[in-house]
């Protein structure tokens, strides 16, 4: 019987044999491109002490990854809801943007400077954990080229996917490495340095946790929560956050911290 040469089997297919190789990326993206329709792809491996590395990138309009490399590489990562399924250790499996982002995700400032420039309306990831300490994220995205959400169907399928392509992905990035451990309180103390030294400005330890959760998307109330003080608490921080830092707005504070992440 003659076969059918583009069935999702035959991709799936493909994706195995090329277990190890540089075509892996491609052909796990065209497999599961075959199962429901996505219009873009980014493969990143998140680490505890540096950078992420991207693996592998396909997009139908270019903006997509337009800034990758020089503003989420280098700093942005930092705030990032995906990132954030890194630090808590999340298990193995499928995860929506819409169902994990901070409370104000998409009216923080992070996501006016970088999320809406990408066109991006929609994401999932298969999050995998190939070595102790790495997670690759295999994020498939849903942006301005179709301007559609993925329906129900869609996550259906990309759910019963799930065990399939995790096990892939783990198997195949089983190289990568990292060490140390990453801790939200090593980046506050960074932050709180490189602020005195480059703008002589001092924050206090509370202050600084209150700048990174705002900056994050967090509400007062989502900040409360996390940091087990009440809204009113998280109010009062703020305010004194913003008068230590001479600004008005969570755009300034955007433009004056984000920088000084990238360390």
């Amino acid at each position: 019987m003659a076969q059918q040469p583009n069935l999702a089997e035959a991709h799936l297919g493909a994706a195995i044999s090329s277990l190890g190789s540089d075509a892996f990326g491609p052909d796990l993206y065209s497999w599961l491109h075959r199962c429901f329709e996505i219009d873009n792809t980014t493969m990143l491996a998140y680490f505890q002490t540096q950078r992420p590395q991207i693996l592998f990138t396909q997009a139908r309009i270019p903006s997509v990854h337009g800034n990758i490399e020089s503003d989420y590489i280098s700093a942005a990562y930092l705030l990032d809801p995906f990132h954030e399924l890194h630090v808590q250790k999340v298990p193995a499996g499928l995860y929506r943007l819409r169902d994990f982002a901070p409370d104000q995700f998409t009216r923080n400032e992070y996501y006016a400077a970088y999320y809406r420039s990408t066109t991006l309306i929609d994401e999932i990831a298969y999050v995998a954990y190939p070595a102790e300490g790495v997670s690759v994220h295999v994020c498939l995205g849903r942006d301005a080229s179709s301007g559609r959400l993925f329906s129900p169907r869609d996550i259906e399928i990309a759910q019963k996917l799930s065990p399939i392509a995790c096990a892939l992905m783990a198997r195949n990035w089983t190289g990568l490495s990292s060490s140390g451990d990453y801790d939200d309180a090593a980046l506050v103390r960074h932050m709180r340095d490189r602020l005195v030294e480059h703008h002589g400005i001092s924050l206090s330890q509370r202050q600084a946790e209150v700048a990174l959760l705002i900056l994050r998307g967090h509400s007062s109330v989502s900040i409360s929560l996390r940091l087990d003080i009440s809204p009113q608490t998280v109010k009062v921080f703020r305010k004194q956050l913003y008068r230590k830092c001479g600004i008005c707005s969570q755009a300034e504070l955007f433009s004056l911290v984000t920088p000084l992440l990238s360390a």
